[in-house]
């Protein structure tokens, strides 16, 4: 009998023999197919890894395992993106430096991986806070502002006066810091922006190209948020100036019966003098700048505003005079600043005119608008609109357009909801931007042979009062002299956020260590694109618009050969606590993988979680489901006791275990880890029933099982005589499509209902035959014998039922 199955001293056997091996290191090998599988490389916090992050990791480690096997070259790297807040706000909470925080996460983050036996290419660690690295995340933001992509701004931002730190409106949740919770404010700051909204169209267009989740495509699509519709001048009566707005329906313009523009609105300091209640304005722009953008626009909010004395619009179609109001659900930084407010057939606008008691007219036929705004308008007639009455929405759409244009007073236009990217972070634990302001030169960058700008170890790194960064109080950094002059300038002090160093880090796994260019030609032409990219629901829209939009550039530029960085891009659900809330410290349900490792194994772990629940679902954990994977690898290890000679598959199996290969095969490739799961242990436990398994069988069942459970398939492969790992194989099983579908059927025969008999019989039997053979049968025959049969029920290959009085 085999010695007890002892998941610790396997396991920490097998990952000292692939480190000393570099079993998994990857070989540019040009005669074979390759496969990049990415998942999204973590932040090493201090609390490290939690049973969350094995979840990806190992669904795209069996990916590339069964890859490997298939005789394919495989990239799958791992790195850490730690630059960013939480590492700053820790290390100021307990004096300790970022730096010195960061490496001791990484190590422990490493430690804790290598423990669970990923298949990771260690060689190619990269890590976001190291020069070398960072280099050519400054030289990325170098050459786009080169490339007039990247640019200084005064502009409205987010502030958490907690964090002390402008917050890009991802980092905002519901007008509060994701970090810290504090209600974020506005502030105007000077910042660096860079041009996403110029891709914007490539960004939409280009996701036709790829393989992501429809859910996936579409969150980037509404991000994005194109629009088609016209901008159009509204004069403001008796003045030179005119309002113009974006609007998607110009067909509704007779149905406009005020203006509402922004607090930032500029028009309220060009025409101060005729504002009769500016102070009041004023007061309002005030309150305004203290909301949040979420507060502003928050469609269940109580709507507020001030009318703007003394200036009144002209509709352009109607002559109309219009009020002007202010209101801080329009926002300065989307369209224009300013909309023609359509109340009867737009819910918000309606809920203002109703306060304000402003007119509402119908414009599109349908609804009864007194009593609530009609917004069901894609298809409907026009009325109430002279020139362009009775016409159905589409062409009222043009035909207002073709009027407006003519007059010279409305265009075709194209608008996003999407804004530029803010880029500045008044931090310190961040890439310093590498630009330098010369009083001759303006903003320049700093010479690509002085690349990086390394960040300065001091001893305060906590934001100032003030906003600025905590490098701005660094002489020594601050004081240096022209790229273009040689006169005194001063250095940038703000630094990237943390998208920086995730946007293109895809990129350095493929060339980690070359010193010359962020990644090599060759490198990027063999490995890129990345094939199959995993993770968290949480980061596919900002992360991955931010990643798609470095690589478009860096394609502009030559450095890439692909228009886009990832070719299929999948999530996975969230694992919960057993309690089924998100685990967090604070609701003391986290479970850490440590502890499961050391008291079930890492391929109790790994297997656990593949066959939690579907792998797109969010699940609770079960430490009893944990210990029924782990009573599963028990009974896997002693099938070493029932082990015979042979090189086939039983005939008695044979259909079983090429159902299996196809099942295990289809299922890992389909991301249904769980069934595939499933279908092993079903087999196993056909070899106990039977109570010996062939040597052909016992190797075929290990090479499925592998992916999942490295390292017990490795010991045993190596137990039953085998010198060679199994990783690196070209073992992969085929299966005999012929062999899918058993020819002879075990028929269950019930009476009344009830179990009575098996018959073994052809699955392509007659039916009329398998009747004949089932009262040929000796136990179904005593319990039918002198009775009258009423119904014969029979599903082919399924079950004959016969009914009787």
């Amino acid at each position: 009998m085999v010695e007890r199955y002892n998941p610790n001293a396997i396991e920490k056997k097998w990952q000292k023999i692939w480190d000393k091996e570099k079993t998994f290191k990857t070989v540019m090998d040009k005669s074979k197919d390759k496969f990049y599988g990415l998942v999204e490389f973590p932040y090493p916090s201090g609390a490290g890894l939690h049973v969350g992050h094995p979840r990806s990791y190992t669904a795209l480690d069996v990916i590339s395992r069964k890859r490997r096997m298939q005789d394919q070259v495989v990239l799958y790297p791992m790195g850490f993106d730690a630059f960013g807040l939480p590492a700053e706000n820790y290390a100021i909470k307990n004096k300790i430096h970022p730096k010195i925080v960061t490496e001791e996460n990484i190590a422990n983050f490493t430690r804790q991986l290598k423990s669970i036996g990923f298949s990771f290419d260690w060689d190619r660690m990269i890590d976001t806070t190291d020069p070398d690295y960072y280099k050519w995340t400054q030289w990325i933001f170098v050459q786009m502002f080169k490339k007039g992509l990247a640019y200084k701004k005064e502009f409205p931002i987010n502030w958490c006066p907690s964090c002390k730190v402008g917050l890009a409106n991802e980092e905002v949740v519901g007008g509060k810091c994701e970090r810290c919770g504090s209600e974020v404010e506005h502030k105007i700051r000077n910042q660096w922006m860079l041009k996403i909204t110029e891709y914007a169209d490539r960004l939409i267009d280009d996701l036709d190209t790829v393989n992501y989740l429809d859910h996936i495509k579409q969150q980037q699509i509404n991000w994005i948020g194109r629009s088609h519709g016209a901008e159009i001048d509204f004069q403001i009566k008796d003045k030179e100036n005119k309002l113009k707005v974006y609007t998607t329906r110009p067909d509704t313009i007779y149905g406009a019966t005020y203006m509402v523009i922004a607090p930032e609105h500029e028009i309220i300091n060009e025409l101060a003098d005729s504002i009769e209640n500016l102070e009041e304005v004023k007061a309002y722009k005030d309150a305004a700048n203290k909301k949040s953008e979420f507060e502003r626009t928050e469609m269940n909010k109580d709507k507020t505003g001030i009318e703007l004395k003394g200036l009144k619009a002209i509709n352009p179609v109607s002559k109309e005079e219009m009020p002007i109001w202010v209101s801080d659900y329009v926002m300065i930084t989307y369209g224009t600043g300013a909309i023609m407010a359509v109340p009867a057939h737009d819910t918000r606008d309606y809920e203002f005119a109703k306060k304000f008691n402003l007119a509402i007219r119908e414009v599109v036929k349908g609804g009864d608008v007194s009593k609530e705004a009609y917004t069901d308008t894609e298809n409907g007639e026009i009325i109430n609109s002279k020139l362009i009455n009775g016409l159905k929405v589409d062409e009222a759409k043009e035909k207002i357009i073709q009027i407006l244009e003519k007059e010279g007073l409305a265009s075709k236009k194209t608008n996003y909801k999407l804004r530029d990217w803010v880029f500045s972070r008044q931090r310190y634990w961040g890439e310093p931007i590498p630009m330098v302001y010369c009083e001759d030169h303006g903003w320049t960058p700093v010479d690509e042979k002085d690349l990086p700008v390394k960040l300065p170890e001091v001893e305060n790194y906590e934001p100032s009062g003030d906003g600025s960064s905590p490098l701005a109080d660094i002489e020594e950094f601050v004081k240096t002299t022209c790229p273009i002059c040689g006169k005194p300038a001063e250095r940038e002090t703000d630094t990237m956020p943390q998208w920086g160093g995730s946007s293109w880090y895809y990129l350095r796994y493929m060339d980690p260590k070359n010193d010359e260019a962020l990644v090599g030609k060759e490198e990027e032409a063999f490995f890129g694109p990345v094939d199959w990219y995993n993770g968290g629901n949480e980061h596919t829209t900002l992360h991955l618009l931010y990643s798609r939009f470095w690589h478009k550039f860096l394609y502009d530029i030559g450095v890439v050969s692909t228009k886009e960085p990832y070719m299929k891009r999948t999530s996975h659900g969230m694992i919960l606590g057993e309690n089924n809330e998100k685990m967090s410290k604070s609701r003391g349900n986290v479970v850490n993988p440590d502890d499961i490792v050391a008291n079930y194994g890492a391929d109790t772990l790994r297997t656990y979680e593949m066959f939690i629940s579907e792998f797109d679902k969010s699940v609770a954990w079960s430490d009893e489901g944990v210990n029924g994977i782990r009573k599963y690898l028990d009974r896997v290890w002693r099938l070493l006791d029932i082990l015979v000679d042979g090189g086939h598959y039983s005939e008695d199996l044979e259909v079983l275990i090429n159902q299996t290969i196809k099942k295990v095969s289809d299922d890992i490739e389909n991301m249904k880890f769980n069934t595939a799961i499933s279908q092993l242990m079903i087999l196993q436990n056909a070899f106990v029933k039977k109570n010996q398994v062939t040597r052909k069988e016992l190797e075929t069942y290990l090479i499925l099982l592998n992916p999942f459970a490295p390292h017990i398939t490795e010991e045993m492969w190596e137990k039953i005589g085998n010198t060679e790992q199994l990783a690196n194989q070209n073992i992969w099983p085929s299966y005999d499509e012929n062999k899918l579908v058993a020819d002879e059927i075990d028929l269950p025969v019930q009476v009344n209902g009830k179990m009575r008999g098996k018959l073994k019989v052809s699955v392509n039997e007659d039916k009329d035959k398998i009747i004949d053979l089932a009262k040929q049968d000796e136990n179904v025959n005593s319990f039918i014998e002198g009775k009258e049969i009423v119904k014969l029920i029979y599903v082919p290959g399924k079950i004959l039922n016969i009914v009787v009085k």
